[in-house]
Formats: structure tokens, sequence, C-alpha cells
């Protein structure tokens, strides 16, 4: 029989040099080998092997270089369709000559009763009299006050005879209620400085009772600055001051939370806006609903509250262009 030996010593020679390759370090070298068995004449069998070397290269691509983070100022800005809104700089909203001349006259038009109604307590020797017709005076100026507002919010229009520019402007108070707290101090209260000299004067140079002047000074003022007291309830609390939080808070001046629900549908109650002392009063009789009632079968005029708030009544937000910072 045909020996085997060498066949098996080429074959253990072979694995020798495969495993001499494996311990190559190359990780990426694939190994292969052919081996081819040829066998010769004389029946010896002579293992001719061709050993393949592959390797493999792998290309990976760098990742894409990341573009700088750039940063851009943005831009939040509000556009309105309105015509009459009214901007920061707005000259209507600034107060001239002519204003603050009849806010003079209605300052010293209410100080000539508060006046003279001291003198004469202190020439009468009565005190208590007059202390009580001011404060009642200044309970009376809250109801008038509600009384007021309530028939400019709901009849008439610019073109009403004489009281066409008040209603124009608490009708569009309702639109931009943020617009009274940029007008300047004496284009706010001087129609009604205007109103209380023309009314209150007359008063002033016939009365001569301590009591009486000390009602019609402390209601006559009341009124006039009734406008001052609506745009603090406006205001915003770290910009008003120490004083003025102090009087809402004890609800001798009407509250800001207080107003705020009259900004609100559907805008038919918290009329008031001396102390607010009558608002819940008045909302829960159903006071200006039986005068609404009065009016319609009286006049046939349905008030503006019994309809549904068109978009002259929708509250917009001030809002102004804010830069985003970094």
């Amino acid at each position: 029989m045909p020996s085997i030996l060498p066949q098996n010593h080429a074959i253990r020679s072979s694995q020798r040099v495969l495993s001499g390759l494996s311990s190559d370090k190359i990780g990426t070298m694939q190994r292969r080998f052919i081996a081819r068995r040829v066998q010769s004449t004389s029946h010896h069998f002579f293992l001719h092997a061709r050993v393949y070397c592959v390797s493999k290269t792998i290309t990976t691509k760098p990742p894409p270089a990341k573009e700088p983070l750039t940063y851009e100022p943005l831009t939040c800005t509000t556009t309105t369709t309105s015509s009459t809104r009214s901007v920061l700089n707005d000259p209507s909203l600034k107060s001239t000559w002519t204003h603050r001349a009849w806010m003079a006259s209605g300052c010293t038009t209410v100080l000539i009763p508060l006046v003279k109604s001291a003198t004469g307590a202190i020439d009468s020797q009565m005190w208590v009299e007059p202390l009580i017709a001011g404060y009642i005076g200044y309970v009376i100026s809250d109801l008038a006050s509600g009384i007021y507002h309530w028939g400019i919010d709901n009849y008439g229009n610019a073109k009403t005879p004489i009281f066409g520019n008040q209603i124009d402007a608490f009708q569009g108070h309702h639109k931009w209620p943020w617009t009274i707290t940029r007008r300047e101090f004496s284009n706010n209260l001087h129609a009604l400085a205007r109103a209380v000299t023309l009314t209150v004067l007359p008063i002033d140079l016939l009365c001569t009772n301590p009591t009486t002047l000390a009602f019609v000074g402390i209601c006559s003022g009341c009124i006039m600055f009734s406008q001052q007291f609506h745009s603090w309830a406006h205001g915003t609390k770290s910009k008003l001051p120490s004083i003025v939080l102090a009087l809402q808070d004890f609800g001798i001046l009407v509250s800001r939370s207080q107003h705020a629900a009259h900004h609100r549908t559907p805008y038919n109650n918290n009329y008031c806006i001396v102390s607010g002392i009558w608002n819940e009063y008045l909302d829960r009789s159903k006071f200006f609903e039986l005068l609404e009632m009065i009016f319609f079968f009286k006049f046939g005029v349905r008030p503006r509250s019994w309809s549904e708030p068109d978009s002259e009544w929708i509250e917009e937000t001030e809002t102004q262009s804010i830069p985003v910072s970094n």
C-alpha cells in the first residue's frame, strides 16, 4: 500500500504555515489557501499548497464638519388692522395747554368748597356734619361714576351731541384698555375737570353751608379724579405708587382685580370706578338691567350689553417688539 506519511507531513506543514499567518498582527487580512494534491507515478503523494493573502482595506469618510451655530436676534411683532389704535407716541395722548388750563380750573373749583367748609366748621365748631357729608359725597361719587359709565358704554356713539367724545373714548377703551395708562394726567382728566368747573363753580359762589360745601367738594373731586382712579386700576402693580396700592387693597380706590371683571364678557358689570363699593350691590340687584328695560320699553333703544360683543369690544393686548437675547 502506498505510504500516506508524506501526505500527512505536508498537511501538517501547511497548517503550520497558516497558523503562522494567523498570528500576524494584521487585523484586516483574510486568508485562504488552496491545496491541490498531485499524485506521482510512483504512487507517492506530494502536496503543493498555495497560500493567497487577501487584504481588505476599509475606508471610512470623515464626518462632515459641523457648521458653526449662528444666533440672530428675533423680533416678535404684532400687526393690527385698526387705523385708530393708539400708539406709544400718539399726539392724542399728550396734554395740551388747554387741557392743563381746564385741569387747573377744575382743581380750583374743587378746593373752594373744601376750604369754605373747613373755615365754616371752625367758626361754628361743627365738625361731625361736614365729615359725614364728605363721606356721603364719596359714596355717591362712586354710584354716579357707575351710572355714567353704564350710560356711555351702552348708548350713543361718537356723533352723539355733548357726550360724543366721551362715548367714543370709553367704547374704544374696551378694545385698547391699556391706552389709558399712556395718557398724560391733564389729557386724561380735562373733560371731567371742565364739567366740574361749569357745574360746581356757581354752587361755590352761592353756598355758605359747611355741610353742603363738604358734600359738593368731596363728591365733585372724586368724580373729577375718577378717571385717574380708573387709570390706576389698569396699571401694573410694579409701576404703581405704594400709597395707591394700599388704597386699592383697603377698598378706598377701585382695585385692579375688581375692575378687570368689567373687561371680560359680557361687559355688563362692575361699572363703578371710584371705590367700587357699589359694584356688588348693583350687579346682584340687577339695577342696570332694570334701567335697560325701562329705556327699551320707553324709547325702544336696545343697550349694547344685549348683543354679542363685536370686534370693536374685543380687547387687544398691548405688545411691543421684543428682541430675544442670545
